[in-house]
């Protein structure tokens, strides 16, 4: 097992500009991204079919130009223009959001959610009152197994990558912390996919640093305003994710926040999204389920219950076709879109 040293403190990193990438590659994925909480409680009632299912995609990359294109909605980025086009398959319409813009929205976004949870953490008594005064080490382990399976005509054999990250100088069950943990089923024999990697990481870079597939810019903020050792730890796994041999054609990954003394309980696993009832749809709808879950909030605060491992927020990404057969259109802005304003 290898650690590495870091300080919470260190939040802002500057990258380079990034150079032209040479391979093309086109992937049909599905997604599937589930937070866990109160805040994905309230994005599993309401998420319909997606947050059920997930959501399958082409994405492509070639060059300086990634899309990914779902039935209804796509989004083109371009890290030469710095720019994001984001689109209505529907409507045929398209906006372009610079890469400025999204800095300062993620910024904002993570600004509100520190507030949001340092508001709720005012009145517990193990609350950190300065989170980024502490010192945290990464623990990085991977097991390579010989369970083997077929999935979608390629060969794959299951590695697990577990990355840990909890206070300097303690164990994880006497500081507490973050385990997150990764089953990559691994093929040796499909075409890589570490240039759709590479181009993830450089506009993660651009706008913000840590980002998940399938997570939006206010889900990350949450996520890091809430677990701030979730930072070292996608940091690590960045890192160490581009070393591994073969294309992942199923990553299944598990983030855990263990409180202290928690370290050996096991994480309940996030309910499925319920399936949508018309009843539950609107603005009528979604009172209703806030209130609900208020209420449950309010009686658990005063059951005196005992802090327990949980799931902050699973992902899974299945590559259902890969080819690195790609051109130029398939990176472009569709015809007969027009922008919207």
């Amino acid at each position: 097992m290898r650690r590495l040293s870091t300080s919470l403190g260190v939040l802002v990193i500057v990258f380079g500009l990034a150079p032209v990438l040479s391979a093309d590659v086109r992937t049909d994925q599905n997604v599937k991204f589930q937070l866990g909480g109160a805040i994905g409680k309230i994005v599993n009632m309401f998420g319909g079919k997606g947050a059920r299912d997930g959501a399958t995609t082409m994405v492509a990359v070639k060059g300086n130009r990634k899309a990914t294109l779902s039935d209804t909605t796509g989004q083109i980025i371009d890290l030469a223009e710095e720019k994001v086009y984001d689109l209505d398959i529907k409507k045929k319409t398209y906006k372009v959001t610079t890469f400025a813009e999204l800095r300062r929205q993620m910024e904002q976004a993570r600004k509100d959610a520190e507030k949001n949870a340092h508001e709720q953490q005012a009145d517990s008594k193990t609350a950190d009152k300065d989170p980024n005064a502490k010192e945290y080490e990464v623990d990085f382990d991977i097991k390579n197994t010989d369970e083997a399976k077929t999935i979608n005509g390629f060969a794959t054999k299951k590695s697990v990558m577990t990355i840990t990250v909890r206070e300097k100088g303690k164990t994880l069950d006497q500081s507490g912390g973050v385990v997150m943990t990764t089953d990559l089923w691994m093929s040796a024999n499909a075409p890589s996919t570490r240039d759709l990697a590479e181009f993830d990481r450089k506009y993660a870079e651009k706008i913000y640093g840590p980002m998940v597939v399938g997570a939006s810019a206010q889900d990350m903020a949450m996520a890091l305003a809430m677990y701030p050792q979730l930072k070292p730890a996608m940091d690590k796994l960045r890192a160490e994710g581009g070393k591994l041999n073969g294309t992942p054609i199923l990553t299944d990954m598990r983030t855990e926040s263990v409180p202290p003394g928690t370290a050996n309980q096991k994480s309940e696993a996030l309910p499925a999204p319920a399936p949508e009832e018309p009843k539950k749809r609107g603005l009528g709808g979604m009172l209703g389920g806030l209130k609900k879950m208020a209420e449950q909030a309010e009686k658990s605060q005063g059951s005196d219950q005992k802090p327990q491992r949980a799931i902050i927020m699973t992902t899974s990404v299945e590559m259902l076709k890969l080819t690195t057969d790609v051109d130029a259109a398939a990176v472009a802005l569709p015809a007969g879109f027009t922008e919207q304003k």
